[in-house]
């Protein structure tokens, strides 16, 4: 079981990352997110698909989904839902960890942004990412991945690539500009998957090694207990 420490760690990362949804949700539902095209919003029910269709909203769910979850645990869970939180363990970190990267040196350089939108974007792609890594190497917990592990993990990035190609090919619409191949041509879009490709094996490389080979320094924390003097000695008569 988790101490303390651990706990709050994991509970703070999944906190932020709820309320980065939240407020994202809001901006959505008033036609002023920063995620949506830019122009005359689409109708609602078509803004939430678009927006759970952005791989920066699924990995910010997963992380929200596993640290609260392992926050919350008290007792040994079934076989089955762990391997679903090991899977949402990993999965989280991966997707994160590229989100985090992918959005600092392809996407920001592209958007300017003030208020709400701003804050939003930080959480869901700066601190969140941040928190999440900063957990997973402060607390853990380790020995929860595996080779066998990663490769249904990759199934994810896969599937939500192919379904995203897929959509734009039909409809014009891709949820981020390097994806866009009616813009940049078949080529480039080949190129950028490959790359992005890249980093989500070696993402899952480093946590593989990490898992098995770094500790987790403050997983192990217990709070300081009161010191308490002893009684004094009774007199002899």
């Amino acid at each position: 079981m988790l101490r303390p420490l651990p706990r709050l760690v994991l509970g703070l990362t999944g906190a932020v990352a709820v309320v980065a949804l939240v407020v994202q949700l809001v901006l959505v539902l008033a036609g002023q997110a920063a995620l949506l095209p830019d122009g005359t919003p689409p109708p609602t029910w078509l803004a939430l698909v678009r927006l759970v269709s952005y791989f920066t909203i699924q990995s910010n769910v997963l992380v929200a989904v596993g640290c609260l979850w392992l926050a919350a645990l008290r007792a040994d869970p079934d076989p089955r839902a762990v391997r679903l939180l090991r899977w949402i363990r990993l999965a989280s970190l991966m997707g994160i960890s590229v989100t985090g990267v992918v959005h600092w040196f392809l996407l920001r350089p592209l958007l300017d942004l003030e208020g709400w939108r701003a804050v939003t974007d930080t959480l869901l792609h700066i601190v969140v990412p941040v928190l999440a890594v900063l957990g997973w190497l402060l607390v853990g917990p380790r020995g929860q991945a595996s080779v066998g592990m990663a490769g249904a993990v990759l199934v994810w990035p896969v599937l939500w690539t192919l379904c995203t190609l897929l959509v734009g090919l039909g409809t014009g619409w891709y949820p981020y500009p390097f994806l866009d191949v009616q813009r940049n041509g078949t080529g480039a879009v080949a190129l950028a998957c490959l790359g992005i490709a890249v980093a989500f094996l070696v993402v899952l490389a480093l946590v593989l090694l990490g898992d098995r080979r770094l500790p987790a320094p403050l997983a192990d924390v217990r709070p300081a207990a009161r010191s308490v003097a002893p009684p004094p000695a009774g007199r002899r008569g």
